[in-house]
């Protein structure tokens, strides 16, 4: 029997060779060996193996959990994140093997814009699933490494930091005698980061040459553009998990030079507030940061929204302040009331074609958001005021329902509406916002009726969350 008909036998049920099948385990064992070996060593070897430490079974699970709790949009690829297990099943050692090789390319991102305040657009960069899973597990790992080194006044997308603590600190340093703020803000600042100052950012720590080459083809793996690709020459997509901590690289230059120059500040991603004594120093510290900034970092002040006042004239991250007799104290800034009031219109269009039980849903899930984050505020009052116009957008979208005035008079006697009013408002011509303050209307649908059908007013939902904070 040839040597030919001998391996043809010797061949697997599925049809591969007993031999190459040994080789390839023999392969695969090695790799392992050699990434368990060099996961080993020491601290300062273990710089230069990162890559190892993102494709650990561990940090990948991880990081599988972290996306599909996030969710989020499909990117050019059009795969969904329920569709990623599968995929990574069939697919996963050849993403690893190329992944620890640095031979790994990311596919260009898929713009997508959203609405900002003011009727201005953000433009969003949403990766395919799998690149969030390994910008996600890079992630995981680069933290570490540059986050205890961030400075204390940097409260953006960190672990254990949050908007709350930054506000604070805010108001602890009015409360000292710094009352005068320089309110910066950058322009554009996620598409204007430059690649090669943050590369060499990121250099300064980490070793792996692999884990710098795959940053750099993230940075510039460009963005689909009506079907074609477009080349990022500078900016880092917002979208992706690793933007974050990227612009807190970038930005951490600034943060040491405020405080080598002594200053009180805090920093929430690219909004930055530093607090001074007077209206004199706030325009000379405008004007150096101004030009460390555009120098230095490359990066370029909105003149418009930057500016030297009073905190109580200033915003930020959706708060100002209020100084009463003195006392520093937190409120919602004019603008975050307009944005609550114009998302509530939305929800409360007379002419949306919803139940009204569905519409109370819609608005206590929205509420139940927004007051997480804005029940910090030193104002009950504002919250009242709020609670009462809401309701009269209630009643108004209800006597929409009753329009007609037969139905409008059998839900008022239903009601208790005396006799002699009843006529007055039913047969009205001003209107349901009108009549949604007429006497009886008040008296018949108030707080309590909302709250039997399921409302939460915002003032029982703000004096929840003091009470527990």
């Amino acid at each position: 029997m040839s040597s030919k008909e001998r391996r043809r036998k010797q061949k697997t049920p599925d049809g591969g060779c007993p031999e190459r099948e040994a080789v390839k385990r023999l392969k695969t064992e090695e790799a392992l060996s050699l990434s368990t070996a060099r996961l080993a060593k020491s601290p300062h070897e273990c710089e230069y193996h990162l890559m190892e430490k993102v494709v650990e079974k561990e940090n990948m699970k991880r990081a599988l959990k972290r996306v599909e709790q996030n969710k989020g949009a499909s990117g050019v690829d059009g795969m969904e994140v329920g569709e990623l297990r599968s995929y990574l099943k069939k697919n996963w050692l050849r993403i690893k093997g190329e992944l620890l090789e640095g031979m790994y390319k990311p596919s260009p991102v898929r713009r997508v814009e959203i609405p900002k305040p003011g009727g201005k657009r953000r433009e969003l960069g949403i990766p395919t699933v799998v690149d969030r899973l390994i910008q996600q597990a890079l992630l995981q790992v680069l933290t570490p490494v540059f986050d205890p080194e961030f400075s204390e006044s940097s409260y953006g997308f960190r672990p254990e930091r949050s908007a709350h603590q930054a506000v604070r600190k805010a108001k602890e340093h009015i409360e000292e005698g710094y009352e005068w703020v320089v309110d910066i803000d950058l322009e554009k600042f996620f598409d204007k980061v430059n690649h090669d100052i943050l590369m060499s950012r990121m250099a300064r720590k980490v070793k792996d040459k692999r884990v710098l080459k795959l940053l750099r083809a993230y940075l510039t793996a460009g963005v689909m553009v009506e079907g074609l690709r477009v080349r990022t020459e500078v900016g880092t997509p917002q979208g992706g998990p690793l933007s974050p901590l990227l612009a807190n690289v970038m930005l951490d230059e600034l943060d040491k030079e405020l405080e080598k120059r002594g200053h009180r500040f805090t920093r929430y991603a690219d909004d930055c507030n530093i607090y001074v004594k007077s209206e004199r120093a706030g325009h000379r510290v405008m004007e150096s940061v101004t030009k460390f900034i555009e120098k230095r970092l490359k990066l370029k002040v909105n003149k418009e929204k930057s500016g030297v006042d009073k905190p109580q004239k200033r915003k930020m991250l959706g708060f100002s302040f209020w100084r009463p007799k003195g006392e520093t104290r937190l409120r919602l800034a004019p603008e975050t009331v307009n944005r609550l009031k114009g998302k509530i219109r939305q929800l409360t269009r007379r002419t949306r074609g919803i139940s009204m039980e569905e519409r109370l849903r819609r608005l206590n899930s929205y509420l139940t958001g927004w007051m997480s984050y804005y029940h910090i505020v030193d104002t009950p009052g504002i919250m009242e005021k709020l609670d009462r116009w809401t309701r009269r957008r209630l009643k108004m979208c209800l006597l929409k329902q009753w329009k007609k005035p037969k139905t409008r008079r059998k839900k008022l006697i239903a009601l208790g509406v005396p006799q002699s009013e009843i006529h007055l408002i039913s047969a009205c011509r001003r209107g349901e916002w009108f009549l949604s303050s007429c006497k009886w209307v008040n008296i018949t649908l108030c707080p309590s009726y909302w709250k039997e059908r399921g409302y939460v007013s915002l003032s029982a939902r703000y004096n929840t969350l003091r009470s527990v904070s």
